[in-house]
């Protein structure tokens, strides 16, 4: 994962100086950070963006990118200057319709609009630039942008927008999106949210429509280009269903197609366990070049790995559980990532259970005999992974077994009304651990710190399994769905 640190913010023009002198407002630059414990200089502070427009025009045979993208904010403070996440060539800038002085600094787009900017004035950024996003690497060398054979893939976690959009790329930040492209006639372009349509063009390219209307995170804003078979319908409660299949699947195209086209089953599913589905609609796409699963708000995207030994719904319900934890209700810090993890991995176990492959507790009696005492597994705590662990396996096994550990506690109807209030209360916005385990004793009425003390903050491996029996851990039964688990463990490594 890239580890970039960011610039130093320059110095405030004159200008936006001469506009505070002589007043009591305490103008100065915007944070070039939000202030994430793991990544100290991801996002930036100073402004809050509502809605990102990105226009852009895109050809494969030279990785060429360019376009437009207008940002609508409101400032919230005082600024002398702020700043962008982006890594391409900027031409231009322009704030509130005025030309706007700009730096490009190692990721970095600095911004000194003439006579500064008052807090809560609304904003309209406007940033035009061109460049090969597959070129481009961060400062410690790290390439988001993926150039394929027939277009690119422009996916990742816990970044991706600066290669291909200014923002505030921070999951603290989110916004709404339209997101349209322009690429050569036969080729598509597939984003987030609601498909608006075809535009074609007068120099041999269409452009393909994009819209977000719910809270959407950078990092779970995702374009992929290339030669791709659509799939288009209704789910059961009304909502557009597009899949997209890479032409480039091979003999795992059938065995995709038998999985993401179960897509509303899925949902319909987690939905009767967790509340009503967050967004506005439905899919999946599936290509190779990927090396994981990644949870794009409304759409998810999997490598065609995932289904080499057949369909794999197990996946998919990992990455449409994220729907809700993750993308829905979504960390305030990295350093949360057990609440998009521990419960995506869990809804696998609650699939499983659905259709009887392995209940639960034998998933979790499963999962905690793959790691013998001593493992160094044991050794990185899901609660506080570090920055260079929050993809571990950790964070994912014994993430899930944190999160059955709770269901064991409370009981299934105080565990199912946890997970239903807490996605509830927190829909569309960001939150804390701490924030759950308190909403966790609230609903369930129990002290419940040795559970998380436990399974998310003590190294080493505990006594037993949680809700393991005397009989399960005489027979040591073998879950059906171990082939499942075998799979995600093969990927699992470069799943982010």
């Amino acid at each position: 994962m890239s580890m970039r640190t960011k610039a130093t913010a320059a110095v405030a023009s004159a200008a936006a100086m001469t506009l505070f002198a002589g007043t009591a407002l305490a103008a100065s630059p915007g944070a070039p950070g939000a202030g994430d414990p793991y990544f100290p200089n991801f996002g930036n502070g100073g402004y809050d963006v509502s809605h990102y427009d990105i226009r852009l025009t895109y050809n494969p045979a030279g990785d060429q990118l360019s376009g437009t993208t207008t940002i609508l904010a409101k400032a919230t403070q005082d600024l002398t200057q702020f700043n962008l996440d982006f890594l391409l060539k900027v031409k231009s800038v322009r704030v509130n319709n005025a030309p706007s002085p700009f730096v490009s600094d190692e990721g970095e787009l600095i911004l000194t609009p003439r006579g500064g900017v008052r807090k809560g004035q609304d904003l309209t950024i406007v940033v035009t630039y061109a460049d090969t996003p597959s070129a481009v690497a961060d400062r410690n060398g790290y390439r988001a942008w993926t150039k394929t054979t027939d277009g690119a893939l422009a996916i990742g976690e816990p970044e991706i927008a600066s290669w291909w959009f200014p923002s505030n790329d921070h999951p603290t930040d989110k916004a709404t999106f339209d997101v349209n492209v322009a690429v050569p006639d036969g080729v598509e372009a597939i984003s987030n949210g609601t498909f608006a349509g075809l535009t074609k063009q007068i120099n041999g390219y269409t452009r393909w429509n994009w819209r977000s209307t719910k809270p959407q995170a950078t990092y779970l804003t995702f374009l992929t280009i290339g030669q791709f078979e659509i799939r288009q319908s209704t789910s059961p409660s009304g909502q557009p269903v597009l899949n997209a299949y890479s032409e480039r699947l091979g003999d795992n195209a059938d065995a995709a197609r038998a999985s993401i086209e179960r897509t509303p089953e899925v949902i319909e599913f987690l939905a009767e366990n967790l509340g009503p589905y967050p967004f506005e609609a439905q899919g999946g796409v599936v290509t190779p070049n990927l090396g994981y699963a990644l949870e794009n708000q409304t759409r998810p995207t999997y490598d065609t790995a995932f289904f080499r030994r057949g369909a794999n719904t197990y996946v998919v319900a990992h990455e449409l559980g994220h729907q809700w934890f993750g993308d829905s209700v979504s960390v305030h810090h990295w350093r949360d990532i057990w609440l998009n993890e521990g419960f995506a991995s869990y809804m696998e176990f609650l699939w499983s259970e659905h259709v009887g492959e392995g209940t639960a507790q034998e998933n979790a009696d499963y999962v905690y005999d793959l790691y013998p005492e001593g493992d160094p597994f044991w050794d990185v705590l899901p609660g506080e992974p570090g920055a260079n662990n929050i993809f571990h396996g950790a964070v994912y096994d014994r993430g899930a077994l944190a999160v059955h550990a709770l269901r064991v506690a409370v009981g299934d109807d105080k565990f199912f009304e946890i997970l239903r209030t807490w996605v509830n209360e927190k829909k569309y916005s960001d939150a804390t651990i701490e924030e759950f385990f308190a909403l966790a004793e609230r609903v369930s009425g129990q002290a419940l710190d040795e559970v998380f003390q436990t399974w998310l903050f003590t190294k080493g491996k505990p006594a037993s399994a949680p809700g393991r029996s005397s009989l399960s851990l005489a027979s040591q039964a073998e879950p059906k769905s171990r082939a499942k688990i075998a799979l995600t463990h093969e990927l699992l490594d470069a799943r982010k």
